[in-house]
């Protein structure tokens, strides 16, 4: 009974850490989809495309996929007349970086520079689409979406007149994303702390071992990287941040893991979800895995060459 408690408290704490951050970042860009800023940003890009293979009209779902979520961003592309190989850009590109605002806010919520994470996410997707556009000369004929073509008229949803309305509606988005945050992140936070107190997070450590010792982790970690590998950045950060104060995740850590996840969290449904748009997904789950992997080893071996070494200089120092 105490455990549930500890955890319900536990899970409305950390609910409410980050309603202050989901709430007002929601508003602004619910209000700020009804202005022209999305589409001047997108027309401002447009030149920039044809560097990694994309015509102009294809910065709009990055824009709105970047600013909003990856489901904006994929409504976006089947509006759109885009080849196979532009969608396949697209799709790699928006695995990495989306829903840029309240992410980037959680990582700051974590201990994390919002500088470090948008710079890998941002990096890691026009990396992909640089390389993938010099690598693969084929995709050139247009692309039929899974569930439908685009030349099928979809539903128009009503718009709001006038400003008081479209308030309203962000007022209204806030307060959903609140709610599905608390519906998924007070359950698992009650789950994890009687995990915690039966000692049964020990099997999820073990059973992750192989993961974290790869990538250059302590165990500690594990319930992090298993929220995050199934849930996704934004509703995994309660166990994150959680997880952080528990079970004294160290900021090297910390950071390691989150770069992993930046490259591969949710990683089944972000994955399944690009089934809409008629591309093999499995080319997508092995370059997220890989580029998580690779990118993420690399970076632990060099961050603990740099600890070696300063620990070298700090203890020369001292004898001398």
């Amino acid at each position: 009974m105490f455990m549930l408690k500890r955890g319900l408290l536990s899970g409305l704490s950390t609910t409410w850490t980050l309603s202050k951050v989901i709430f007002p970042i929601t508003l602004f860009i619910t209000i700020l989809g009804y202005t022209p800023v999305l589409h001047w940003i997108a027309s401002f890009i447009s030149p920039l495309m044809k560097l990694i293979g994309l015509s102009g009209e294809a910065a709009i779902p990055l824009v709105i996929g970047n600013a909003l979520n990856l489901y904006a961003g994929i409504g976006a592309i089947l509006s759109l007349d885009l080849t196979v190989k532009e969608v396949f850009i697209l799709a790699i590109m928006l695995s990495f970086s989306h829903n840029l605002f309240i992410e980037s806010a959680v990582a700051a919520k974590v201990g994390l520079r919002i500088s470090v994470i948008l710079a890998v996410r941002i990096g890691l997707a026009l990396i992909s689409a640089f390389v993938i556009n010099l690598v693969w000369q084929g995709g050139g004929v247009q692309a039929v979406y899974g569930f439908g073509s685009n030349s099928e008229a979809a539903p128009v949803a009503s718009v709001p007149s006038g400003w008081l309305a479209i308030l309203g509606e962000g007022i209204m988005a806030g307060v959903t994303g609140i709610l599905q945050l608390a519906i998924i992140v007070i359950p698992l936070m009650i789950i994890v702390q009687i995990m915690r107190e039966k000692n049964w997070l020990k099997v999820i450590a073990n059973s992750l071992a192989p993961l974290t010792k790869l990538i250059g982790v302590e165990k500690n970690t594990s319930i992090t990287l298993a929220s995050g590998l199934s849930i996704g950045l934004a509703y995994g950060a309660g166990v994150m941040i959680d997880a952080v104060k528990e079970d004294k995740v160290k900021k090297k850590d910390l950071y390691i893991v989150f770069i992993f996840l930046v490259a591969c969290h949710a990683v089944v449904e972000d994955t399944l979800v690009f089934l809409i748009l008629g591309i093999p997904v499995w080319p997508l789950l092995v370059i997220r895995l890989t580029v998580a992997l690779l990118l993420t080893i690399v970076i632990s071996r060099l961050w603990n060459q740099y600890e070696k070494k300063h620990s070298n200089r700090a203890e020369e120092t001292y004898a001398h």
